[in-house]
């Protein structure tokens, strides 16, 4: 399954979690809402994956940690926030190139509309 087969599935199923829900809830409560309908869609998911730091030459543990990660191919991260700001696309940029991977998704779902909650990430290896 190809990065856009992928962010796809991730859309639509942010969309029908965010159907009910709405706005106005906690990043926890849909993370664990998405991962469910994600799961039901037959994908593969890990949630909060520990993401270290490499540092002269060592493998460092410093609290970072992927939202969402589905078929080991995009990275998901997850707002509850007015508006996107730079600092959450540098975050998600920084989680791709850090994981070698090249399509992540910002997901807001402090959002009326969730397709305008949306932003798409590219690392251009």
């Amino acid at each position: 399954m190809s990065e856009n087969e992928v962010s796809s599935q991730i859309i639509g199923a942010a969309i029908e979690v965010h159907k009910p829900l709405g706005p106005g809830l906690l990043e926890s409560s849909y993370e664990a809402c998405l991962l469910f309908e994600l799961r039901q869609r037959g994908l593969n998911v890990k949630s909060q994956v520990a993401l270290p730091i490499s540092y002269k030459g060592f493998q460092l543990e410093a609290g970072y940690r992927i939202d969402i990660l589905v078929e080991e191919r995009v990275i998901i991260e997850i707002k509850t926030v007015e508006e996107f700001a730079d600092i959450h696309i540098a975050q998600i940029l920084t989680y791709l190139k850090l994981t070698n991977l090249k399509l992540g998704l910002l997901i807001n779902f402090n959002s009326v509309k969730l397709v305008n909650g949306l932003k798409r990430v590219v690392n251009n290896l």
